[in-house]
Formats: C-alpha cells, sequence, structure tokens
C-alpha cells in the first residue's frame, strides 16, 4: 500500500496502519520466472471520489506483510511470490499477493492455511493490542476455478479509530492469490458486492 491508514485498514495491521514500500529479499529464479497474472487498476471495487492509481508488478512480498496478523503465517517470502499495490488519492488502498507453489497438493495447503489464519487474526490483533477491537465477517466462498472466499475485518481503537479491511483468498492450480483492500470506515463502507467481482476477475486472471 502506497501510504499509511489506521489500524485494520491493511496488511501490517499495527493498529494505527502500516508502511509500505521496502520488499524482502527475493531468489534470482523468483524474478525470472514469469508472473501469474493481475489485477488492473480497472477491476478494483470504483472509488466514489478518486481514480485508482495501479503499481507494477513486483517479484516477492512487501517487508509489511511479516507484520501482518492475517497473512504473515501462510505469505512469507521465497521464489514463486509475487505482488501489485494499488492506491487512490484518499485514504483507499489494495494490494493484491500471489504465490505459485511447487505442487497442486502445496497450493491448496496454501489456500487452507490463509483461509484458517484469516479467520481467526480478529483475537491476534486484539491480543496483540487490547486497545483494539476487532471483529470478523465471513461474506462466503464463490464459484472460480478451484474456489475464492472473501472475509471482513472492522478493527476499532479506544480512541476511536475505525477501519474496514476487506480480503480474499482464490486458487486456480497451482497459484493462490490473495486480494486486500482497506479504508477508513465500518463494514457499511466496505463494496462487498464490488469486491466480490474484484476476486473473481482476480483468480480468472491466473495462469
Amino acid at each position: 500500500m502506497p501510504k499509511r491508514t489506521r489500524a485494520g485498514a491493511f496488511l501490517a495491521l499495527a493498529v494505527t496502519g502500516l508502511a509500505l514500500g521496502a520488499t524482502l529479499a527475493t531468489p534470482a529464479n523468483a524474478a525470472a520466472a514469469k508472473a501469474p497474472g493481475f489485477l488492473k487498476a480497472a477491476d478494483l471495487p470504483p472509488h466514489p471520489s478518486s481514480a485508482w492509481t495501479a503499481g507494477k508488478v513486483s517479484a516477492g512480498v512487501p517487508e509489511a506483510v511479516e507484520q501482518d496478523r492475517c497473512l504473515s503465517m501462510a505469505l512469507g517470502g521465497g521464489s514463486g511470490t509475487w505482488y501489485r499495490e494499488f492506491r487512490t488519492d484518499l485514504d483507499t488502498s489494495a494490494r493484491q499477493i500471489s504465490v505459485r507453489s511447487s505442487t497442486t497438493a502445496a497450493a491448496k495447503g496454501r489456500f487452507s492455511r490463509l483461509n484458517r489464519d484469516i479467520k481467526s487474526c480478529a483475537a491476534r490483533v486484539e491480543k496483540a493490542d487490547p486497545d483494539t477491537e476487532a471483529r470478523l465477517k465471513d461474506y462466503g466462498a464463490l464459484r472460480v476455478e478451484e474456489g475464492a472466499h472473501v472475509y471482513g475485518l472492522h478493527t476499532v481503537t479506544s480512541w476511536g479509530a475505525s477501519d474496514i479491511r476487506l480480503l480474499s483468498v482464490g486458487r486456480d492450480g497451482r497459484t493462490v492469490t490473495v486480494v486486500d483492500w482497506g479504508q477508513l470506515g465500518g463494514f457499511k463502507d466496505a463494496p462487498v458486492k464490488a469486491f466480490r467481482k474484484t476476486t473473481v476477475t482476480a483468480v480468472n486472471k491466473l495462469d
């Protein structure tokens, strides 16, 4: 994500937000491999007052993922991983991370692990910071390729910061992708229908 937002708005989930930019060192074979298909800016849920801007597709994972309580355990560094970041001129940001495993079985395992980690991350957020309340919503599965699932995470701090995050996990063969969207607000501000469409597009673009 190109700028800091508060609490659960994004991948660092360090209550007040996260910093994007630096990336983990990536093996040369990951950089040389062909990346799977990625979302474009136009594929993101439309923002009411700002156009989306897409960054380049890069090998590796953002360093901020190491601190993320929803994704870090299943999305470490290593070969076969790529990401793309998206931003608006306001407080809304997004990111897609895709991992191509060596086998279909490994991809199935990663897909399952990501779903488990997302379902349990609200409890980890609250345990790590007692001043933050976190609530997860399960928006259900999507019928696309080998499957996808959509979630929402709302965090509120004791001083009133409120952030909403949408996450989805999808798989096509050996490739698993995560789409992560966040902004200030609550569940009522989340474009769930549009995000579900974005998720279907993301999985369909994997190759």
